[in-house]
């Protein structure tokens, strides 16, 4: 068993979509970000990529790089489920936490989950999403960006186990 722990933030703007969980948000803001800067997906990914010791997004996929540009973090989370998958792991247990004052996250966390659940090849009893606020305070509670916590545990595959359990 393997732990990660994995964290990201994006500034709301305008003229951008507002994409977390691989879900369209309807918001009059979106995060600005090279690809299409879903807090969500980036710590989860930061928490796998953590896990296996393998550094962060940042290093695998950099900002500095066209490839990326407004590319789907689903997609990119399919990538890192790949490396997962090719060093003999599987998901253990997802925990994960969205910070925004706005908009309400709890319509959208099951259609999230379920996103979550196909790519990473896991049962939906694997993967937990919360949403809190902060009361108003800090960078989240002044509606300037959104952040997300993760953490993941990872489980050797034993016998080629990548179904949902």
């Amino acid at each position: 068993m393997k732990v990660g722990i994995g964290y990201d933030v994006h500034k709301l703007v305008e003229k951008r979509k507002l994409i977390i969980g691989g879900i369209e948000i309807p918001h009059d803001k979106g995060l600005l970000g090279h690809s299409d800067a879903d807090v969500l997906i980036h710590a989860i990914m930061d928490s796998i990529l953590g896990a296996l010791g393998f550094g962060d997004i940042g290093k695998h996929f950099p900002d500095t790089d066209e490839r990326y540009k407004d590319i789907s973090s689903m997609v990119l989370l399919e990538e890192v489920y790949s490396i997962m998958k090719e060093n003999g792991y599987m998901i253990g247990n997802i925990d994960s936490i969205i910070v925004a004052q706005s908009p309400k996250m709890f319509p959208y966390i099951d259609t999230m989950k379920e996103n979550i659940t196909k790519v990473l090849n896991t049962s939906k009893d694997n993967i937990n999403i919360k949403a809190t606020t902060t009361e108003g305070l800090g960078f989240e509670g002044q509606k300037e960006g959104i952040s997300a916590h993760s953490i993941c545990i990872l489980e050797k595959n034993k016998g080629g186990r990548y179904d949902r359990n």
